[in-house]
């Protein structure tokens, strides 16, 4: 269940539990980069890359997905209607920051993602935790036929990143008890989130974050 805590943050109530854990998604008035010393990011290029942050912080190189498993180190996905995807490994205090557009989606990023885990950190995907955050949904997201027919679609039409994202999930191996969504529209709540298809170039841009105390 996703929650909204005193720093603007949403945050999974069901990985409160986890002490050693940071996690959270935050929303256009929540000042992450502030919140942390030791903040990783990447630049951003829409595809399958994963980076290891290894302890480092700052801009670590392109790509779209960040690994982590250094005490007092956080990386952080940055979105605007893209979907952010925090993967929780406790057995080995382990996270992933996963940015999944809709290039990321068919290109599997998240899939990538578990497998590199799983090979750095000898992640089990079953035991892992997955948080699926705010993003655009299915009701705002129409795109014409060179995007549909990537989804198996003809024409135009109305695409689910979350639940693409969500089915990926369970094709990697996570258990769908551990899979959690907020179903919360990035494009739906203008209070709350930046949109760039609401806002184009205007739109700022919403951390998602994880990392290890």
């Amino acid at each position: 269940m996703f929650y909204k805590d005193s720093d603007q943050v949403y945050r999974v109530r069901e990985l409160d539990s986890l002490a050693w854990l940071v996690h959270g998604f935050g929303t256009r008035q929540a000042d992450i980069p502030g919140l942390f010393a030791q903040l990783a990011t990447l630049k951003q290029i829409h595809s399958a890359t994963c980076v290891a942050a290894a302890g480092r912080s700052g801009v670590l190189a392109k790509g779209d997905a960040l690994l982590e498993d250094t005490a007092g180190s956080v990386v952080a996905v940055k979105t605007a209607d893209c979907i952010p995807i925090l993967l929780i490994d406790d057995r080995h205090r382990a996270v992933a920051a996963v940015h999944a557009g809709w290039r990321g989606t068919v290109a599997r990023i998240v899939q990538n993602a578990i497998g590199d885990m799983r090979a750095r950190f000898g992640t089990l995907p079953a035991e892992l935790h997955a948080a699926i955050g705010p993003g655009i949904g299915r009701c705002c997201y129409e795109v014409g036929p060179e995007v549909a027919v990537q989804f198996g679609g003809q024409g135009r039409g109305h695409i689910d990143l979350p639940e693409t994202n969500r089915r990926q999930l369970l094709e990697g191996g996570v258990a769908s008890e551990r899979i959690y969504a907020s179903d919360l529209c990035t494009m739906c709540h203008p209070d709350e989130f930046h949109s760039f298809r609401r806002d184009r170039e205007a739109a700022g841009r919403l951390y998602s974050f994880a990392g290890v105390r």
